[in-house]
This record gives structure tokens, C-alpha cells and sequence, in this order.
């Protein structure tokens, strides 16, 4: 008698899902996927993003204050003529244009500089951070030819940084939505909003352009204060959410991808250069006079043939390298703070120091979010630690006034 067991019988070890299972497979994969896309990613990284950006802006343009009028003003060697021929050409927008008249400068310098420190306190951050690309935009396209990499870095980040949720953590806009009086009528909100929409109407009408941008995202922000405001748990305020989430990760994301562009562009250059192969690059830029803010710091490294070669070399691998790291969040983290290191000796040795704090604000990005959450903690700690406390008599009770 035969001891196999039937066909029928085998026990099976894997099954065919039936053909209903797949699409409710499919729909939790894209419900996954949305959750993912329509939350705001990276609040952290957004409100680093944001406070560095505002804060080398407001310390260059208060360290220029003195030379503001020659660099961008009626003094600067790029007479007015020359620079509305020159916008002709590119395209490009500036307030600027509109009048060479020193109160006109002055004003739009001084906003620039109060839109800045607005947006480094979290201050009406949609309206402000605007309002700083406005300024930024209208200051460095005055007068293109004194501007370097970064003065192009803080250009292109402030337009990425109006596209942000910034303000979500460590601001001032974030304290107001969790106060107890945060559900009342914003009359701060609608004054502000009114009054930037009545300069728009003024000064540009219904031109095309840079100000079709700048009505769209005055009109933007009039939607959703209204629907917040009369329908705040409605669909209507969902789908707004999740847009605003969306563009705000799609931002940040930009952000990331152009600062790797950034290090792999530059570290593929040097490549192609004849110093960066020998090694003696460094050399010549610490030689320069211009590049010299410690010559007896300067000249001590320039002598020194084995570190030249070692920082020559070294710069070119950590740039080609960085956006290969991504993948490995340890080795990220490591050659973060390497570069971080290297941004602040090109600060301190070639006297550049607002380039590298706009690279260190965009490597920032890349920090990992418990890492920043407890920095915010440790500095929330600070003021406490730094200010007196009352003196108690040796009872402990407290003294009777």
C-alpha cells in the first residue's frame, strides 16, 4: 500500500494572492505615499535654513552699511544708465531700477535689512521672507560685478527659502499659534497684507513677470488666511495643507540637490586644474594679498609644503565625495562636520567669512533632526543659565518686602 500523500493534500508553502487583495495592496502603498509627501519634512532643517540665511544677510548688509551707497547706490561705479542697460539684457529685477535717487536706495537698503532680521526671528515669516527676496534680489542685481559665490548662494537660496514652511519651529509665528489668543482675528495679518498689496498695486499694476510671482503669492496668502479663518476644518483647508506641505518639501529637497550641485561642480574643476593636480593650489590662493586678513598666519601655512598638499587634495575628495555620502548617514554626519570645520578656516584665513557662513547654513540641511532638536533645547536653556539668580536668605524663604 502506498504511503505518499495525495496531491490534494501537500501542504502549500506559498499561494497566489487573490486578484481583490492587489488593489487594496496598491491603495495602502499610495495612501503611504501621500502621508509621506503631504507632511511638512524637516521642520528643523527649514527653521536652520532660515534663521542662517536672514542672519549673514542682515550681518553683511550692516557690515556694508558704511560702503552701501558705492556698492549699490547713486555712488557705485555701475552708474544707473549702465545697469538698466544691463538688466535689459539679462532680465533681470531690482526695485533699483525704478529710481537713482538716494532716498529710494535708502529705503529699500533699510527694509531689506528689517525684512531680514523679521525673518531670523520668525517674525509674519511668509510676508517677510518675500519681502527679503525682494531686497536681496533688488540690492545684488544693482550692481552684479562685486558679487561672488556667495553673494550667488544667498540669491538662491532666498528664493527657495519664500517656497518653505521656515517657521513651524523657533520663531515667533509659531509661539503666536500656540498661544491661548492665537484663534482671534489677525488684524497684524490682514494690515500687513493689505498694505503689500496695495504697494503692488502701485508699483506694478498687473505687469507680467516678477510681478505676476509676486501677485500670486500675495493672492496665495489671502486664500489661506481666509479659508483658515472661515473654514478651518473643511476639505478646502486639507488640500491646502497638504499643497503647502508638498511645496514645501519639494523646496527643501531643491535646496538639498543645489548644494550638492554646488560641492560636486566646484570639486570636479579643480579636478580639470593644473594646481589642484599638483597640489599647490592653496598655495597661491593663501599668497594673495587680497586673501591675507593674518599674513603671519597665511605665510606660516603657505610655507608648510606637506599641509598645502594635504588641504589641496583633502578639499577636492571631501567635495567630489560629498553627495555620495548622502547614503550613509554615518559617514554624512562625519564629513559634515569636516566641512563645516573647512568653511570656518576659509573664513578665518582668506577673510571671507560671509561666504562660509551661507555654506555652513546649507550644509546645515543636512543635519540630523535629533541632533538640531537638541541644540534648540540646549539653547532655550541658556538664557536661563546666564541670568542672575535671586539671592535667598540662608532659611530658603524668600525676604519680605
Amino acid at each position: 500500500m502506498s504511503t505518499e500523500t495525495p496531491v490534494a493534500d501537500r501542504p502549500t508553502t506559498w499561494t497566489r494572492p487573490p486578484e481583490q487583495a492587489r488593489p487594496a495592496r496598491a491603495r495602502r502603498a499610495l495612501a503611504r505615499l501621500g502621508h509621506a509627501v503631504c507632511t511638512t519634512r524637516a521642520p528643523y532643517q527649514a527653521a536652520v535654513l532660515r534663521i542662517g540665511l536672514a542672519l549673514t544677510i542682515a550681518a553683511f548688509l550692516l557690515r556694508e552699511w558704511p560702503q552701501r551707497r558705492v556698492l549699490y547706490g547713486d555712488r557705485s561705479p555701475l552708474s544707473y544708465e549702465m545697469a538698466l542697460e544691463l538688466s535689459r539684457t539679462d532680465g533681470s529685477f531690482s526695485l533699483l531700477y525704478w529710481s537713482d535717487g538716494r532716498l529710494w536706495f535708502e529705503i529699500v537698503y533699510t527694509l531689506t535689512v528689517a525684512a531680514a532680521v523679521a525673518v531670523m526671528v520668525g517674525w509674519r515669516t511668509r510676508t517677510m521672507s518675500v519681502l527679503l527676496m525682494v531686497g536681496v534680489l533688488s540690492l545684488e542685481n544693482r550692481n552684479t560685478l562685486v558679487g561672488d559665490g556667495g553673494d550667488n548662494v544667498l540669491k538662491i537660496m532666498v528664493i527657495y527659502l519664500v517656497f518653505t514652511r521656515c517657521a513651524q519651529v523657533w520663531s515667533l509665528d509659531a509661539r503666536r499659534r500656540n498661544s491661548e489668543g492665537s484663534s482671534g482675528a489677525d488684524r497684524t495679518g490682514v494690515a500687513l497684507w493689505s498694505a503689500t498689496g496695495l504697494f503692488l498695486l502701485v508699483a506694478f499694476g498687473l505687469d507680467t513677470g516678477w510681478p505676476l510671482v509676486l501677485w500670486t503669492l500675495w493672492g496665495v496668502q489671502g486664500l489661506w488666511y481666509a479659508v483658515g479663518r472661515r473654514l478651518p476644518d473643511s476639505e478646502v483647508r486639507a488640500v491646502l495643507d497638504a499643497a503647502s506641505a508638498m511645496l514645501h518639501n519639494t523646496a527643501m529637497l531643491t535646496v538639498a540637490v543645489q548644494v550638492c550641485l554646488i560641492y560636486s561642480t566646484s570639486g570636479w574643476y579643480k579636478i580639470q586644474g593644473s594646481r589642484w593636480q599638483e597640489g599647490s593650489a592653496l598655495h597661491y590662493a593663501l599668497s594673495l594679498e587680497y586673501f591675507e586678513p593674518w599674513p603671519w598666519l597665511s605665510g606660516l601655512l603657505a610655507a608648510n609644503t606637506l599641509m598645502v598638499l594635504v588641504m589641496s587634495y583633502g578639499t577636492v575628495a571631501l567635495q567630489v565625495a560629498f553627495p555620495f555620502t548622502l547614503a550613509n548617514r554615518k559617514v554624512k554626519n562625519v564629513l559634515l562636520g569636516v566641512m563645516m570645520l573647512e568653511h570656518m578656516g576659509i573664513a578665518v584665513l582668506l577673510g571671507i567669512p560671509f561666504f562660509s557662513l551661507a555654506m555652513v547654513t546649507c550644509d546645515a540641511v543636512f543635519l540630523p533632526t535629533a541632533f538640531l532638536m537638541a541644540l534648540g533645547t540646549r539653547c532655550a536653556r541658556l538664557p536661563r543659565k546666564l541670568l542672575p539668580r535671586p539671592l535667598l536668605p540662608r532659611s530658603g524663604k524668600a525676604p519680605v518686602a
